[in-house]
């Protein structure tokens, strides 16, 4: 058999076979302090943790949370429950404006807010 055939024959065995020549788990951290937390990769790019509700509840005359602009791509039923996990109930008038912050209307309990939701999922009263 010539070694064209024979690296023909050998070719699709390779390809199915596991990468583990490709990785090396040594458990140590990466040389130098380079991480993925340290590396700008994924700091690159903010994007809204959906697992769990990050909310801070403003309540009070004096208490301010300043929500922060961003590109929000929380559908407005996502901005909805977090609004509702916050505490607020029968959200009217929800919109996102231009900052990508997610605005409208609400009630605490018995007493109207107006409410914002930004992209990291936290929450606000105007």
């Amino acid at each position: 058999m010539s070694l064209n055939r024979s690296l023909l024959l050998l070719l699709p065995l390779l390809a199915a076979s596991p990468a583990s020549a490709q990785t090396t788990v040594t458990g140590q951290p990466a040389a130098g302090g380079v991480s993925s937390a340290t590396s700008g990769g994924q700091n690159a790019v903010t994007r809204p943790n959906t697992d769990h509700a990050n909310t801070t509840v403003v309540t009070g005359a004096g208490a301010n949370v300043k929500l922060e602009r961003g590109a929000n791509s929380f559908t407005e039923g996502e901005a909805r429950r977090r609004l509702d996990q916050a505490g607020y109930h029968e959200v009217k008038n929800l919109k996102k404006d231009g900052d990508g912050i997610w605005r409208g209307d609400a009630l605490m309990g018995s007493k109207p807010a107006s409410v914002g939701l930004d992209f990291k999922g936290n929450v606000a009263v105007r």
